[in-house]
């Protein structure tokens, strides 16, 4: 019989997040909404005073911190009480509300940046020494300045602004015509039996072991995208016009440089990603040629790439067991970590189980002045130990983040986003690894991590790698057609996967359905953040206490230095290939364990 999933009214109370801890009831929630308004009416009263003198532009600077500390407090209420149940009407509106209150904030210090840009340069400095409190703020306002050279004139910036909205179109055409609009003939399993083939159900249909299935979506999922090749086609052109269009505008070298201007990371870091991972090809045709061994396959295709390649070893692990190997996997971080760990656990930061109507997935949201927030839905397997080490890792990196720096300095770059996550999930696979040496737990721990490499520092890589040739080819002038896009997607794919897979037509066809082609070069710093962390916990496990007080002092960073240097002072240099490098050295020992285990 199946499991049935209790209702929230059901769940222990102890299982569930301490939400309280942010408001007491809902009437203090539209309480501090109404504070929270006028304080934004306040701010907005500063609108053409920024310039007026030292105090003035040092009493919006503090309102401002004041609208962010009390705004994410006021956003996380809304939307945590929403994820606990979705289909609950009163908690929807409040986060209509929520949503309302982003806007107004917005709208609220719109001002501040053209104000800001306004001011000569003398007469800024003649403010640091007048109100000597400024200098807090001094990083945030030079970073605004440090955007002077890339700024318009008042009307450019209403120009583009209005252009902005178009700017969008192709990512929400896209969006549209992928979620709503394309449809895909059922994948057929070896018996004959049809199953409903959809993008939220094409990896687990990938994953499965019938392969008659998994070829089956695969065909009919790109049999789909064959259809409207031209039109994905024209909608990835446009983007990337529009990228370049906004680039030329203000005055960037490329449509890459304007990209990674925001997060303050210099494009030779992109570049360089690129490079060491190509010297690292070899290592991943290895990885192939093993898969195909391990599989017992003739031939390799691109839909046998998601199923195991090892038998199912998976175990159960109850929650409580799951906080113990928390606790001893991430022991090497020292008593600081463990301690603020433990008191996530044991002061109800995290809401554990799936109840009827809770959001799917799982998250980590800090709050400033409070603490984190981490959702689950835990099902007592090893995954879901992996699951809850990752999402404590951003919890504790956002608690200490928060704890060590002001609400204009907490919040740390999306760069380094996911950097202490992996790096909790680096050092529990080593902890697991270094607890058992029965070769089928072995061999599926090994086959976790390869996985995790193969997805998503070599594959992210080929993805930026292709990224940055559309865009290229529209700086040049050159069409980005369907035939185009293709040759050059399966040009890739046969370097980074090499020959001992079959080149599937089909595969030329993947950059169709990829989303992230319309995120603005983003997918690049999934691959830096996973060898980030490898690197770090590698650094932890072999020097101890002076590696662990560099990792909590990047923790706690926030934005408060360019997310380059947080992690150089870590001990990871990526201006140089040398974390790149150890990480995927580590992929090649992990590759050479696991061929010695079949071989055994």
């Amino acid at each position: 019989m199946a499991k049935q999933i209790p209702e929230r009214s059901q769940l222990a109370p102890e299982t569930t997040w301490q939400i309280t801890d942010l408001y007491p009831t809902d009437e203090a929630w539209q309480a501090a909404r109404k504070d929270f308004l006028a304080l934004l009416e306040r701010m907005a009263g500063y609108a053409g005073h920024l310039g007026d003198s030292a105090a003035s532009l040092l009493g919006f600077l503090q309102l401002q911190d004041q609208s962010m500390v009390d705004g994410d407090r006021l956003i996380s209420y809304a939307y945590r009480r929403t994820d606990e149940d979705t289909r609950n009407p009163v908690y929807q509106q409040m986060s209509a509300q929520a949503d309302n209150c982003i806007v107004a904030w917005s709208q609220a210090q719109a001002f501040q940046t053209p104000e800001i840009l306004a001011i000569p340069a003398e007469k800024l400095d003649s403010f640091y020494k007048e109100e000597p409190a400024l200098e807090a703020y001094r990083l945030l306002l030079d970073r605004i300045l440090h955007k002077k050279e890339h700024t318009l004139s008042a009307e450019g910036e209403a120009l583009l602004a209005a252009a902005g909205s178009m700017g969008q179109a192709p990512g929400n055409t896209f969006a549209l015509l992928n979620n709503a609009d394309l449809t895909f003939a059922d994948a057929v399993d070896e018996k004959g039996e049809a199953h409903a083939l959809s993008h939220g159900s094409y990896i687990a249909l990938m994953e499965s072991s019938d392969r008659t299935l998994r070829a089956s979506a695969f065909h009919n999922l790109y049999a789909g995208f064959d259809k409207v090749k031209n039109t994905c086609a024209s909608l990835l052109g446009a983007q990337m016009k529009q990228l370049q269009f906004f680039a030329d505008a203000r005055h960037y070298p490329s449509a890459l440089h304007a990209a990674l201007d925001d997060t303050e990371v210099p494009v030779e870091i992109y570049h360089n990603l690129i490079q060491t991972v190509h010297k690292h090809l070899p290592t991943m045709h290895r990885y192939v040629a093993l898969r195909k061994k391990l599989m017992g396959l003739d031939e390799l295709h691109y839909y046998d790439l998601y199923t195991p390649m090892v038998a199912d070893a998976d175990q159960q692990v109850t929650f409580e067991q799951a906080k113990e190997l928390a606790r001893q996997a991430l022991a090497p971080l020292g008593k600081e970590y463990l301690s603020i760990l433990e008191e996530g656990f044991t002061h109800r930061w995290i809401d554990v189980y799936e109840n009827q109507g809770k959001r799917s997935g799982a998250y980590s949201a800090g709050v400033y002045g409070v603490h984190p927030f981490v959702l689950l839905n835990y099902t007592d397997t090893l995954g879901d130990a992996f699951t809850l080490v990752h999402e404590m890792g951003h919890a504790l990196h956002s608690y200490l983040s928060n704890r060590e720096q002001s609400p204009s300095y907490a919040g740390y770059k999306i760069f380094v986003a996911e950097v202490a996550s992996t790096c909790n999930e680096a050092l529990l696979i080593r902890y697991l690894l270094g607890k058992t040496t029965e070769p089928r737990q072995r061999a599926y721990l090994i086959n976790h991590f390869l996985e995790q490499f193969r997805a998503t520092l070599y594959r992210q890589t080929m993805f930026a790698e292709f990224e940055l040739w559309c865009s290229e080819q529209t700086r040049q002038g050159q069409a980005l057609t369907a035939e185009a896009l293709c040759a050059k997607y399966a040009e890739l794919n046969r370097s980074y996967y090499g020959d001992e897979i079959v080149a599937d037509p089909d595969i030329a066809l993947e950059w169709a359905r990829i989303p992230h082609f319309y995120y603005n070069f983003y997918v690049y710093q999934y691959a830096t953040g996973f060898a980030c962390a490898v690197a770090l916990s590698q650094r932890i496990l072999r020097e101890g206490e002076p590696a662990v007080q560099d990792y909590l002092h990047f923790l706690s960073g926030g934005c408060s230095t360019d997310p380059v240097s947080l992690l150089q002072g870590a001990g990871v240099d990526l201006s140089t290939p040398a974390p790149i490098d150890a990480a995927l050295d580590y992929f090649g020992q992990l590759l050479d364990e696991m061929e010695a285990l079949l071989n055994g």
